[in-house]
């Protein structure tokens, strides 16, 4: 445990203190914020130019996971074995629904329980998903050779006639994704074992049972689970539903007690400044300057943003239940990032911060982290991935399934 957590005071709390006794979230910046919970994080690392952000964040809060449970120095696992294995079922479920279901890089956080029950996983040294030739991920290329061959699987089961399908389109997506990520590893010796993918997942001690999804909006019934209406939930999976008061109590009781949490979340919002390290609802957005604008999958940091809001507490938007589903409701919030909460702060005014770990890199950044106001959490959240031992009783209890089931 002790070469992991000197290697997160290195990559969170010392980069962030820019001034003696001062932790804060840029050099200018004269946010001063104090600790309320700090929980253990593998080091920071980078989607690339791809849309797998919910496969690097949930891994990533798996990681802690096992850290938790006791294991020291625990593997990072591949995001690219996920991603991969998702693709195999999102291009099935997308033949079967005749294209009526969204077929994208995108996932969602169910996709990791799906793909460790049914396939395992493996360590990232073992499948770094790097075979065409780059040392960072970049998914452009291969996501159009992908979209083009489903499409045009698709277009010939329209208009197939009286012909059947044959298996071996499944053989030809295999083949795209051996030829950019590497072919898909049935055995594997790691530090001097041998295992499956399987059987490494047994190794890892973690229980996919053990996790649950929540979610709060206010046109589903209360306390009960229920299917989230977004394109990347492609699993169709099943979330609880709570009061927005209930869902940040969750969140806060779960970091107090040494449990993280995967967050799906809209980071397409002016007071989301990355390279700032701060996410805001400042009452007055006229203040915030956007210069240049975002990549596909937010992965560059995102625009540049000026604003004195950045440097200096202020007054931050109200967040009602009303206005956060408004929000959903009239698209202004939408799913677009996966990102794991670590910690718990607080600014010099007694405002809440949540401290987020990105899947950036730490270029653009060098933290890598950022800090995140509970107004922007309340407004912004779509959903949370945890232990259900990390939701606090008082809230489990209400719930029509605590224990959900992907």
């Amino acid at each position: 445990m002790k070469n992991i957590i000197v290697t997160l005071v290195v990559l969170t709390t010392g980069l962030f203190s820019y001034a003696q006794d001062k932790i804060t979230n840029s050099k200018e910046s004269s946010y001063s914020f104090e600790e309320i919970a700090h929980l253990d994080a593998t080091p920071v690392v980078s989607q690339g130019y791809t849309g797998t952000c919910w496969s690097f964040s949930a891994l990533s809060f798996l990681e802690s996971e096992m850290i938790r449970k006791g294991t020291e120095n625990p593997p990072v696992l591949s995001p690219m074995y996920i991603a991969r294995k998702a693709y195999e079922a999102k291009a099935m479920r997308y033949i079967r629904m005749d294209g009526k279901i969204n077929f994208s890089q995108g996932g969602g956080f169910h996709d990791i329980p799906y793909v460790f029950r049914h396939f395992g996983i493996v360590p990232n040294k073992v499948y770094n998903g790097l075979n065409y030739g780059l040392d960072y991920h970049n998914h452009r290329e291969l996501f159009k050779g992908l979209n083009g061959y489903m499409d045009g699987i698709l277009n010939y089961v329209e208009n197939k006639g009286d012909k059947s399908l044959s298996n071996s389109w499944k053989t030809g997506l295999d083949g795209i994704l051996d030829a950019y990520l590497g072919n898909d590893p049935k055995e594997f010796t790691y530090k001097g074992k041998d295992y499956t993918p399987k059987s490494f997942a047994k190794s890892t001690g973690l229980n996919m049972d053990d996790y649950v999804s929540l979610t709060s909006f206010t046109h589903l019934p209360l306390h009960k689970e229920c299917q989230l209406a977004i394109q990347d939930n492609w699993m169709w999976g099943s979330s609880e539903n709570l009061s927005l008061d209930e869902l940040v109590d969750a969140a806060v009781e779960a970091l107090k007690n040494g449990y993280t949490i995967a967050w799906a979340v809209d980071v397409s919002e002016k007071g989301f400044n990355f390279r700032e390290g701060l996410a805001i609802v400042p009452k007055d957005e006229s203040t915030i300057e956007v210069e240049g604008s975002d990549n596909d999958n937010f992965s560059d940091a995102g625009a540049k943003k000026k604003s004195n809001a950045f440097n200096t507490p202020g007054e931050e938007v109200e967040v009602t239940p009303e206005i956060r589903q408004e929000q959903y409701n009239n698209k202004t919030t939408t799913d677009d990032h996966g990102m794991h909460i670590t910690g718990l702060y607080k600014d010099q005014d007694g405002t809440r911060y949540f401290l987020v770990k990105n899947s950036w890199g730490t270029k653009n950044y060098p933290q890598g982290f950022l800090y995140v106001s509970e107004a922007y959490f309340k407004l912004k959240t779509i959903s949370l991935f945890l232990h259900k031992d990390g939701v606090p009783k008082k809230v489990a209890n209400l719930l029509y399934s605590p224990k959900n089931k992907f």
